[in-house]
């Protein structure tokens, strides 16, 4: 009896309002078309999660913000994300699209590029009432707001305080993140396969205060007790509610995970070296120019 091989199902993201979407788009499509089926576009728009637990993969076009969108719908599928970079940094999405069509048939039948990185649980609570509930790939972060005055926050960390923090802000990132705001403000750079959180202070009103990396199965609560009218909650860079002195969040790991194929031809560090300048030697003068 003849067999027949299924095809790779695969859904569709990106934003169609990002230079380039939409030319790349059309032309996986037609790349694509006789290896895999493509079983849904979400192109700019939401898809039924029934739908998107058919996948195999999905195929996000864009930026890491792109990216963190689509892996927030994806969140509890667990669908691995094949990242097509179109925009300027691009640390989730890790191919261009020539890199993709080059080594497809492996991107998709390759199953050790795929790469399970924890994601963060965050509750806004009141008391013990948990008022809402949000997913984050990257980080969830205090901003003081305005009045843009320094605020004040008790960060505890398995029910024992750990430290009343006098800051414009606090970072809790994912390995992930790492290389996101918290780099930025101070914080260590993370291997994405580690379990665990960092916590970082934003422009701390001590010398002291440096950032503390903490294991994954911690649960990490931070109450505040100086805020100003304007203080907010952000996810993955995006406001998420505003806080208030009644309220505290929080966070510890969530239950499903970010998976990402990895593009077998780069590694995190030369990522890290190519978009960020890491580890680059100095420029040193070329002595020999001064010689007679």
């Amino acid at each position: 009896m003849a067999t027949t091989n299924k095809k790779t199902k695969v859904v569709i993201f990106g934003d169609p309002n990002r230079i380039n979407a939409s030319e790349s788009l059309q032309r996986f499509k037609e790349f694509a078309q006789d290896k895999v089926d493509i079983i849904a576009n979400c192109f700019g728009a939401s898809c039924s999660i029934d739908t998107l637990e058919e996948a195999d993969y999905a195929v996000v076009f864009g930026g890491d913000g792109t990216i963190l969108e689509a892996a927030r719908m994806l969140a509890s599928t667990s669908v691995p994300v094949i990242g097509v970079n179109l925009g300027r940094l691009g640390f989730l999405a890790e191919f261009s699209i020539d890199e993709l069509e080059e080594i497809f048939e492996r991107v998709i039948n390759d199953e050790s590029l795929i790469e399970k990185r924890m994601l963060l649980r965050i509750n806004l609570c009141k008391g013990e009432e948990v008022l809402d509930t949000a997913v984050a790939v990257n980080d969830v972060v205090i901003n003081a707001g305005e009045p843009f005055r320094i605020i004040e926050t008790q960060i505890s960390v398995q029910d024992q305080k750990l430290a009343g923090c006098m800051s414009d802000g606090i970072i809790v990132s994912t390995p992930t993140g790492s290389t996101a705001y918290s780099l930025s403000a101070g914080g260590p750079i993370l291997c994405n396969s580690l379990s665990a959180m960092v916590i970082t202070p934003v422009s701390p009103h001590s010398l002291s205060f440096r950032p503390i990396v903490i294991n994954a199965t911690s649960n990490v609560k931070i109450c505040p007790i100086r805020i100003n009218e304007g203080t907010k909650i952000s996810i993955d860079g995006r406001v998420w509610n505003s806080f208030s002195l009644d309220q505290c969040i929080e966070i510890k790991s969530d239950k499903g995970c970010f998976s990402v194929v990895s593009n077998p031809l780069l590694s995190q560090w030369d990522t890290l070296a190519g978009k960020l300048n890491w580890a680059q030697k100095p420029r040193y003068k070329d002595i020999s120019s001064d010689k007679k």
